[in-house]
């Protein structure tokens, strides 16, 4: 074995061993883990939402596993690594982290799942760059979207309780016990940033993703896309308006008056930020198909231009869509053509439809008047009494 072959081979059994510090495993792990059939595994998401850990966790399960950090390969052939991985140590399952670091990752990822007996599972959190290239990896590689925690997987890993889904059905029925309202005080911490998996190592993952998103902007949508290196500080001044505008008054028009770009610019760099993890696009529910959607950002990525007491509203908005996105709801905004007030969201579950209201002071039934046809909820914090309609807003997190 040369020098190079032994680094790598230290590096796996570093990793294996660190996998011990992380007993509890995210909660879409299990479908990771028991994923069968020839098609490899992309893991993609944001930076800090345990990517790596999964993969370690993996590396420490199966014998037959070998853990790669791309940033520290020493080779020249991913192929040829992969060949005697799988030829000289019958090694089954190749982890490959952070595959953005390599130049060549398509080619030769197609080349391993034409002509060799091993497995690939890889991540990175270069989000735009993946999802550029997924079309011609299509048939050979399905995607996994690694998503922050939910408010119920965050109880999980901060209190050790494992509490069951619910619907929005449930929700609305109070189908849900106390067990469920009894976390609510963990609700602030988690919005601020106890999303984020990092948070739980004690690190400040506001200033944290300050410098993400700084990164995103100025390296990975240059490097990953036709933006020139010069057009970044229009990207800045975007999503900086996007943080400190009300979310009412987010879409490419507003975005192109205010940050003196064209609408197709505007629509270009919020469809650049969306798959960067940045922001949510939500699209206008009716027959008014003209309308812009409404964009609103990841949660706590308000919190670096505000102060969470100044933003509390939206970020409740950045929540509700988040959570339906995660779940893979679909979920769109009202806006009633005269300007009359409306609930936030429309969304629906099986056949029933409701409309949410993001909750707060002086929100009440004139939100809901022309709906009688949908079931209300009122999602606000628990200084509300629960009633019918009233619900605490971290129930959604549960789903």
């Amino acid at each position: 074995m040369n020098t190079g072959m032994e680094k790598l081979f230290e590096l796996d059994n570093l990793a294996k061993k660190d996998a011990i510090r992380y007993p509890r495993k995210r909660f879409v792990y299990d479908s990771i883990k028991s994923h069968s059939g020839r098609q490899f595994l992309c893991l993609i998401g944001p930076r800090g939402v345990g990517k790596t850990v999964i993969l370690r966790q993996l590396r420490a399960e199966k014998d037959d596993s070998f853990y790669l950090s791309m940033d520290s390969f020493n080779q020249k052939s991913l192929f040829e690594f992969a060949r005697t991985l799988s030829e000289n140590y019958e090694m089954k399952l190749l982890l490959i982290d952070e595959i953005h670091f390599y130049e060549n990752y398509q080619s030769e990822l197609k080349m391993i799942y034409d002509f060799l007996n091993i497995n690939v599972i890889f991540t990175s959190s270069v989000s735009l760059l993946l999802y550029s290239s997924s079309y011609d990896l299509s048939r050979r590689v399905k995607i996994i979207k690694i998503y922050p925690f939910t408010f119920r997987e965050y109880v999980y890993f901060k209190e050790k309780k494992l509490l069951n889904t619910i619907s929005i059905s449930d929700i609305y029925n109070g189908r849900y016990n106390s067990e469920y309202l009894r976390f609510g005080y963990l609700f602030k911490e988690y919005l601020t940033g106890g999303i984020y998996p990092l948070s739980l190592e004690g690190i400040d993952v506001v200033e944290t993703l300050r410098n993400v998103v700084e990164k995103i902007i100025t390296q990975d949508i240059p490097s990953l896309s036709d933006i020139t290196v010069s057009e970044t500080n229009l990207i800045k001044n975007t999503f900086r308006f996007i943080s400190l505008a009300t979310s009412e008054g987010i879409n490419y028009s507003s975005i192109s008056r205010n940050v003196g770009i064209t609408k197709y610019k505007a629509q270009q760099y919020v469809e650049l930020l969306e798959r960067a993890f940045v922001i949510n696009q939500v699209l206008p529910y009716g027959t008014n198909v003209m309308r812009e959607p409404k964009i609103l950002l990841c949660p706590p990525l308000r919190l670096l231009n505000n102060e969470y007491s100044q933003v509390i509203g939206y970020l409740r908005e950045d929540f509700i869509v988040e959570c339906l996105k995660m779940r893979d709801y679909e979920i769109f905004y009202l806006k009633s053509p005269r300007g009359e007030k409306t609930p936030d969201f429309f969304v629906k579950e099986g056949n029933t439809k409701y409309v949410i209201e993001a909750g707060g002071k002086g929100k009440g039934r004139t939100q809901f008047k022309g709906f009688s046809n949908y079931k209300k909820i009122i999602l606000s914090d628990l200084d509300k009494p629960l009633n019918s309609q009233h619900k605490p807003i971290f129930l959604i997190g549960y789903i």
